[in-house]
């Protein structure tokens, strides 16, 4: 038995000034301002979703936004690099935008039948966009900045820096239902169900790489996606028979979770797509409040007040 993992379903990384973070993935990447709530842990810290027009699994970046907070090194032990799906062609578009804004970018980069565009948000997050060579026919996020035909579409995947990936790779092959999908030097790519943009997994083992620190700049947790409480269920008997230790299923209100880490000690979680984020404001208003769980709300005005302002 392996569980139904689908693709990705979220990334959740750490940032610093929680507006500087929402100018950029908004006004600088275009995506869609899609849900603003709290870290249900910490909850006078905000978790901000960012992704496409319907907050579809797969598209959706978040963060828990720390004021102050130092800064981190991307490095092994960590989800390393998060990379977005944009259309063939597109990367001199954002080689141009990225230089008249002043984000920090790299050189482009071939890897298997894509061009990579490697840059970083203001915390030092590492990024990228690739312009895949498969078709992606998810829509792109409405913006008045960034043109449909090069917007960024979801997920492409997500890179983990191991400095032996073996094991993480049994846990993806064998529990999670993952294939190896291609290789090449220090990287391998792992694809979930059909594969394509959304589903990647890649295991990056260069030695060249420093140990990473947590900090700003630096992910949280790698979210994969399953279609329902069912699945979920699933996924959570088969990593206990694996022999990983798994949270219980944790309501988040917008989707279910379980938490565990992986052999090299990258935190992943198996969220369900539903209920979906549409279940406290109208899509057409998604971001205008501040969404609280159920156990949260009647702390709201407490909440409210703690809350730095965002605009």
């Amino acid at each position: 038995m392996k569980a139904q993992v689908t693709g990705l379903h979220h990334i959740t990384a750490i940032a610093s000034d929680p507006r500087q973070n929402l100018d950029f993935y908004t006004s600088v990447l275009g995506l869609r301002f899609v849900k603003k709530s709290v870290n249900q842990d910490d909850p006078g810290t905000y978790h901000l979703y960012y992704g496409d027009y319907a907050a579809s699994p797969g598209t959706i970046l978040t963060f828990f936004p720390w004021a102050g907070l130092r800064r981190g090194r991307p490095g092994t032990g960590q989800a390393y690099a998060t990379a977005f799906s944009v259309p063939a062609g597109s990367l001199p578009f954002w080689q141009a935008r990225f230089t008249k804004l002043g984000v920090k970018q790299q050189p482009v980069e071939s890897r298997f039948n894509d061009e990579a565009l490697p840059f970083a948000d203001p915390d030092g997050l590492r990024l990228e966009l690739v312009a895949t060579s498969e078709t992606d026919s998810r829509p792109a996020a409405p913006s008045k900045d960034v043109p449909a035909e090069f917007a960024i579409r979801g997920f492409h995947g997500s890179t983990l820096a191991l400095t032996d990936a073996a094991a993480t790779a049994a846990v993806l092959t064998e529990s999670m239902g993952y294939k190896l999908a291609a290789q090449a030097g220090h990287r391998a790519r792992y694809m979930a169900a059909a594969g394509g943009p959304g589903t990647y997994v890649d295991l990056l083992t260069d030695p060249a790489l420093p140990r990473g620190l947590n900090g700003a700049g630096t992910i949280h947790h790698v979210a994969f996606r399953v279609a329902d409480d069912a699945a979920e269920v699933s996924a959570r008997d088969i990593l206990l028979q694996s022999g990983l230790q798994v949270s219980p299923v944790i309501d988040r209100a917008y989707f279910k979770s379980i938490y565990y880490r992986e052999p090299a000690g990258v935190l992943f979680e198996i969220a369900t797509d539903g209920p979906g984020f549409a279940i406290d404001e109208p899509l057409d208003q998604l971001g205008t409040i501040l969404g609280l769980p159920p156990h949260l709300e009647p702390h709201r005005a407490a909440i409210e007040a703690a809350l730095p302002k965002l605009t």
